[in-house]
């Protein structure tokens, strides 16, 4: 691949991981930096060593850097006019989730990308790290038979002040996407259907709805349980929940910190009420680097072999069309198909 001009997009505390994975790689180069305020860019590329020009509009900075590929690093509710924008200069995209602050931006977008013939990929890096990808195998090789039922538990006193703390719905809209597609790479399978009950616990310090409990359908017949809480003091959950998958011949579990192991029925116990199992360890199978770089290793890849990433837009829409069924679903106290 020849050397990419990257334009970053939005300049704050999370851009320093996009930018110190741009700063590493050999094939690819820092046109310039986006940011509301000139000042901020400014600052950043004097903090992270860049020596790139600053700008607020993004017209401007594509026109003037012809830039490859856009770093969207901005806040939801942009993510639609810059993903427009760049499609419209012939710029891909890699974005931070979720895609947009609504389904129908999200749709737009998706529809944007396919016309422009330009990828548009979305940062969800809980699916690249060892111990999911080990999960997934045990899945995968039928260990535990066919499997029915996916359950996730999310539960983290998260004091971040800011924007979350006036949000609507913070848990679903801002934390749940990385579950629900998590939930969604775990089981190979999509969403039909939501019922979802959200509410602010007492003790909450958030103006919007900082926990949930949610069940999905989803196309093979699974069932994914979802409880989560933004408010939850002590006893915390890792960021990447604590999963349970039960199978037709056994079970799997995974703490979201340590390798997931299954337990499986012996064949000659299939005649007692209380079954005996065998433990079997999740192989690692995941060759690949962890977290953001993981999954920016696979958009370039993807990228270079002119194919679709993992994290398509094409595909991660199913997984924001989980978040706003769910959020439709509490309002209307009722199950809400779910279609992107």
């Amino acid at each position: 691949m020849n050397t990419q001009k990257i334009l970053i997009a939005g300049c704050g505390s999370m851009a320093k991981k996009w930018a110190h994975y741009a700063k590493a790689r050999s094939d690819v180069s820092i046109a310039g930096l986006l940011d509301i305020k000139k000042e901020n860019a400014e600052h950043f590329a004097s903090e992270q060593g860049i020596s790139a020009p600053a700008f607020t509009d993004i017209d401007d900075a594509l026109a003037a850097t012809k830039a490859d590929i856009v770093f969207d690093i901005t806040i939801p509710e942009a993510h639609k006019g810059i993903a427009l924008t760049a499609f419209r200069h012939g710029a891909h995209v890699f974005g931070e989730k979720p895609m947009a602050s609504s389904l129908a931006d999200a749709k737009k977008m998706v529809a944007a990308a396919e016309r422009s013939g330009k990828m548009y990929a979305v940062m969800q890096n809980r699916r690249y790290l060892k111990n999911i990808r080990a999960l997934r195998s045990i899945i995968d090789s039928g260990t535990i038979g066919d499997i029915g039922f996916v359950a996730a538990d999310f539960f983290i006193g998260a004091h971040f002040g800011g924007f979350r703390d006036a949000m609507a719905s913070p848990l679903i809209l801002d934390m749940a996407i990385h579950t629900f597609d998590q939930a969604r790479f775990i089981a190979g399978a999509d969403p039909v259907s939501v019922y979802c009950h959200e509410f602010n616990p007492k003790g909450s310090w958030y103006a919007g709805n900082a926990a949930a409990v949610a069940t999905f359908e989803f196309k093979n017949g699974i069932v994914f349980s979802y409880r989560g809480s933004w408010c939850a003091e002590g006893c915390s959950t890792s960021w990447e929940s604590i999963w349970r998958i039960t199978g037709s011949t056994g079970s799997a579990v995974w703490n979201g910190k340590d390798l997931p192991y299954a337990e499986v029925v012996l064949p000659e116990a299939a005649t007692k009420f209380n079954r005996e199992t065998k433990r079997i360890e999740a192989p690692l199978v995941w060759q690949g680097r962890e977290g953001h770089d993981g999954c920016l290793d696979e958009m370039f890849s993807a990228l270079a072999a002119q194919r679709k990433a993992e994290t398509d837009c094409t595909d991660n829409i199913k997984s924001v069309a989980m978040v706003f069924a769910a959020i439709e679903s509490a309002k209307k106290g009722k199950k809400v198909r779910i279609a992107w």
